[in-house]
């Protein structure tokens, strides 16, 4: 695989969500990567961290990471002790079909407006978390009558435990993550103006580092160039305005693609799809 798409999308969810209770000594993820849906994962014993947008989290047991759609992350494994984690994958869309008006997914909005993704519940919550876990996957197998309808409440109640959580917090536990402020800025700022002009030399300059320093170590926090990260995040966005109903040629130029038939080569390498098919997903 080429630089240009070291990380990609993976991962794919065609239920409403999908659950998975894992445990080895060699993890799954390896490469950085995002998805195209929202994702929980809940360490339970092991030794990993999560680099996600140029912020690197040590999980602690029950720790709660929440990552957001099209956020590129990794994790970091140490193959030499058993990873038991749970992961679950969530559209969206769903869950605030399932529950209208409730903000269940509002930990995830709370958690990107915050810049900080990790979560870590009180030791008195730990046990309610594990109960509401054990009934989830329980949930899993049933194919009785209502059985969608019991794992959408199941569901709902975990994600009602997560917010409260979140919210509950006294700390935001940055001892557990390492960042740096320069790169973190300067990820804000690329997220922000993503429809502008955005150049190395420019970032750099705001960062009060050289070109190369500026280069060098926004690629060792976020695991690719500057270049690569502002033409995946531009593909996410134009993905994003042609579901909304802009043409993709629209689409293309509003995001900074000069050339059409680059941008189609490069969204289809993306997203699997091509610009016009997009909608359909």
């Amino acid at each position: 695989m080429t630089e240009r798409y070291k990380y990609s999308r993976e991962g794919y969810l065609n239920e409403n969500f999908r659950m998975f209770h894992l445990k080895d000594t060699a993890g799954q993820e390896h490469d950085f990567h995002f998805h195209e849906f929202d994702k929980i994962v809940i360490l339970i014993s092991g030794s990993v961290n999560y680099m996600v947008e140029g912020t690197d989290y040590s999980l602690k047991p029950w720790d709660i990471l929440l990552v957001r759609h099209h956020m590129i992350h990794k994790a970091v494994i140490d193959m030499s002790v058993p990873y038991e984690r749970i992961i679950i994958y969530l559209d969206s869309a769903y869950v605030d079909r399932f529950a209208p008006n409730d903000g269940l997914m509002e930990c995830f909005a709370r958690a990107e407006k915050r810049r900080f993704c990790l979560t870590r519940p009180e030791e008195a919550e730990i046990e309610t978390l594990k109960l509401s876990l054990d009934r989830l996957e329980a949930s899993l197998d049933d194919s009785a009558f209502g059985a969608d309808l019991m794992r959408g409440t199941l569901l709902a109640q975990l994600m009602v435990q997560i917010n409260r959580i979140m919210q509950k917090e006294t700390a935001s536990h940055t001892e557990s993550a390492e960042y740096n402020e320069k790169i973190s800025a300067a990820l804000s700022y690329i997220n922000e103006n993503l429809t502008g002009t955005l150049s190395v030399d420019e970032l750099a300059a705001m960062s009060y580092l050289s070109r190369y320093h500026f280069m060098r170590l926004f690629k060792s926090q976020t695991g690719c160039t500057v270049h690569n990260y502002i033409r995946q995040k531009r593909l996410v966005l134009a993905a994003r305005l042609i579901r909304e109903g802009m043409s993709a040629s629209q689409a293309a130029a509003e995001c900074g693609f000069g050339d059409y038939s680059a941008f189609h080569r490069a969204f289809t390498q993306t997203f699997g799809v091509s610009p016009g098919k997009i909608k359909g997903i």
